[in-house]
C-alpha cells in the first residue's frame, strides 16, 4: 500500500483519505501520498489500456461464439462483460482507478461525464434502444439466473453493435489520452 501511496496511485489515495482504520500497527505509518508523475502515469495508463483492451475483444469473440451456438443469455452475459471491461478501460486509463461497480449505467455515467464522445455509443432516440441498453444492463445477473430473461438474436446484434461501437470509442479517446500523457512524460 506504502508503494502505491508513494507513486500517487489514486486507488491507495482514495483508501488512506476515505478509508476507516481496522487495524493499526503500531510503527508503520502510511506514507504521504506523492503526486503522480507524468511518467507514471503513462506507464500506468498504458499498462491497463494493454490488458483492459483485450479484455474486451476477448468477451466480444466469447459473444460471437455464443451467438452462433443460439446460446443467447449467455451471449448477453458476455456482451454486458464487454461494456463492462470497456468502461473499466477507459476509467482506467483516465484516473488510474475504477469503482467496483457491474452497473452499466453507473459505470456509463462515469464515462460519459469525462468524455462526451462515448455518449453516441448507446442509442437512446427511440424506446427500442433504451429497452435493449436495459437488456444489456440487466444480463449480468438476470441473464445467469432468471428463467424469464429473454433476449432474441436481433437485441443481442443491435447490443453487440453498440459494444463495438463502445469498444472503438474507448480506443480512440484512450489513444488521445495516452499520447498527451507521453508528451507531458517527455518520452
Amino acid at each position: 500500500m506504502n508503494r502505491g501511496l508513494k507513486r500517487g496511485e489514486y486507488f491507495w489515495v482514495d483508501i488512506a483519505r476515505d478509508g476507516i482504520v481496522l487495524y493499526d500497527l503500531p510503527g508503520s505509518e502510511l506514507t504521504t501520498p506523492m503526486p503522480l508523475t507524468a511518467s507514471d502515469a503513462y506507464e500506468m495508463a498504458s499498462g491497463y489500456f494493454a490488458d483492459w483492451s483485450a479484455k474486451v475483444n476477448d468477451a466480444l469473440e466469447i459473444a460471437d461464439f455464443c451467438i452462433e451456438k443460439r446460446k443467447f443469455n449467455d451471449a448477453a452475459f458476455t456482451l454486458h462483460q464487454a461494456a463492462e471491461r470497456a468502461y473499466t478501460c477507459f476509467l482506467l486509463v483516465r484516473s488510474q482507478y475504477v469503482p467496483r461497480s457491474h452497473n452499466l449505467k453507473f459505470l456509463r455515467s462515469l464515462a460519459e461525464d469525462r468524455d462526451p464522445r462515448l455518449v453516441d455509443a448507446w442509442p437512446r432516440a427511440t424506446k427500442l434502444d433504451r429497452r435493449r441498453f436495459e437488456l444489456a444492463k440487466r444480463a449480468y445477473v438476470e441473464a445467469r439466473y432468471s428463467a424469464a430473461y429473454d433476449i432474441g438474436s436481433d437485441d443481442l446484434q443491435a447490443i453487440k453493435s453498440a459494444v463495438s461501437m463502445l469498444r472503438d470509442t474507448v480506443e480512440t479517446v484512450s489513444r488521445e489520452w495516452l499520447d498527451g500523457l507521453r508528451q507531458k512524460a517527455d518520452l
